[in-house]
């Protein structure tokens, strides 16, 4: 793992990337942007982050099709992956199948673009902890 710990942010809402960027920043983090799923598997091969924060709604290439292709890249298939989705369903059961199909795509986590930023820094510290411990 890098030190600090390197994260690789993929957004097409630049407003919404560069808020993730200081925050993350201000948390400790180093940070590489992506504007697309097609610049995500470059930058994933380029920087290989110690984890992907990737929006899931984008252009060229959407970020479960970046997803899929980096899980067949052996060079990058074992970076987490966290997707960041605006379109989680208020009912709990609609958001929980969502997120089921996310991991079993090979996402580690599918959070929500609306929770609180400290959740979402929370919740990538936890799975970069989680990941050192293995």
């Amino acid at each position: 793992m890098n030190n600090p710990p390197l994260l690789l942010i993929i957004d097409d809402d630049r407003e919404f990337q560069e808020v993730l960027v200081s925050k993350f920043k201000a948390s400790g983090f180093q940070v590489q942007i992506a504007n697309d799923g097609e610049e995500a598997v470059k930058k994933a091969k380029e920087f290989l982050p110690d984890l992907i924060l990737m929006d899931v709604k984008m252009p060229k290439m959407d970020g479960v099709g970046a997803l899929l292709k980096m899980k067949d890249d052996p060079q990058v298939k074992n970076i987490k992956v966290i997707l960041l989705t605006a379109f989680g369903d208020p009912q709990q059961e609609i958001y929980s199948t969502d997120k089921r199909f996310a991991q079993e795509l090979g996402a580690h986590e599918y959070l929500l673009k609306t929770q609180d930023l400290d959740d979402i820094v929370a919740r990538v510290k936890a799975s970069l902890a989680e990941a050192g411990k293995k």
